[in-house]
């Protein structure tokens, strides 16, 4: 992963050779060193380790963890978080990451972050009841809080996991019955979900979901994403009704996602825009038990997509 600059000496050989009356300054500053990195034991064997992205202007291309001085994982800008496998229960671990440019430079290592395993349950296959309740409110329109009721497991919960969307996207410690999530979108809708884990790794199953719309930033105008958007199953189809986002006149076309891929623009013709709530059905040729997660956007007046709304799963009926 690490890239050597040239030198300038190399540069000014180079210069001689061809003519050239300079070359560009090698790129030798680092970046800063990841801020608000985080350590969570998610089960006797495995750690989940968190920090924050870093800024646009700091030109970083990935990181790299460390377990005290040995590199465990080298990933990519976009990812900031990772779990640790592999682990020994009831053991000390300090993790550690640093950030690298396009120029190989590393940052200086962020803080530790240390924490303890837990004990291994043996042949522990029961998993935790999923948390009761799921609450959710934004905080700004780049963050929002989300918290839950505590669950229960026969050897313990270890660690509380936060999904948007099916993808887990945060991890909270056992004692946690909230926290609060940066790094979000102005004026999109979030649908978060709160699974609980046990020290084998078992999982509950998905808690209640719960819907958070992020405001717009400072200039933005109303939110462009589709209201109050529900799913629901019938034998061979799917109904899906939402209200319409206030995009300054009507709005003739929505993109359908299932399961994060675009599948169909529904278009509603002259005369035919629903004022208020709007509907459509669709009919289906998987089988029963099929799991779909959808979600619409809308076309804007300037031709680009909207917002998305809530994500709502359902399982097809026969």
């Amino acid at each position: 992963m690490r890239r050597s600059a040239p030198t300038l000496a190399l540069c000014l050989a180079l210069s001689g050779i061809t003519g050239l009356a300079a070359c560009t300054t090698p790129d030798t500053r680092p970046p800063p060193a990841p801020a608000g990195l985080t350590a969570q034991a998610g089960s006797a064997t495995s750690v989940h380790v968190m920090w924050n992205a870093a800024a646009d202007r700091d030109g970083v291309t990935g990181y790299q963890v460390f377990e005290a001085d040995r590199l465990v994982r080298e990933l990519p800008a976009e990812k900031t978080m990772v779990d640790i496998t592999g682990l020994t229960p009831q053991t000390g671990y300090a993790f550690t990451v640093r950030a690298e440019d396009a120029a190989g430079n590393l940052s200086e290592p962020a803080a530790a972050a240390r924490v303890t395993t837990p004990a291994a349950k043996a042949e522990d296959r029961a998993a935790p009841t999923s948390p009761a309740t799921t609450t959710a409110r934004a905080t700004g329109p780049r963050s929002a809080q989300v918290s839950w009721t505590a669950a229960t497991d026969d050897t313990g919960i270890t660690a509380y996991d936060i999904y948007q969307g099916g993808v887990r996207i945060h991890t909270a410690g056992p004692g946690e019955s909230a926290t609060a999530l940066d790094n979000l979108r102005p004026d999109t809708v979030y649908t978060f979900t709160v699974r609980a884990r046990d020290g084998a790794d078992n999982s509950s199953p998905d808690g209640p979901a719960v819907d958070v719309t992020t405001p717009p930033a400072s200039g933005d105008g109303p939110t462009t994403a589709p209201a109050e958007f529900a799913a629901t199953a019938s034998p061979g189809a799917v109904t899906l009704t939402w209200t319409a986002p206030d995009t300054g006149g009507e709005t003739t076309e929505y993109e359908l996602h299932v399961n994060g891929t675009p599948t169909t623009v529904i278009q509603f013709g002259a005369g035919a825009v629903p004022s208020g709530r709007a509907e459509h059905r669709i009919t289906v040729a998987e089988p029963a038990g099929t799991v779909w997660a959808v979600k619409l956007r809308a076309r804007l007046p300037d031709g680009n997509w909207g917002s998305f709304s809530a994500e709502r799963r359902i399982t097809l009926v026969a």
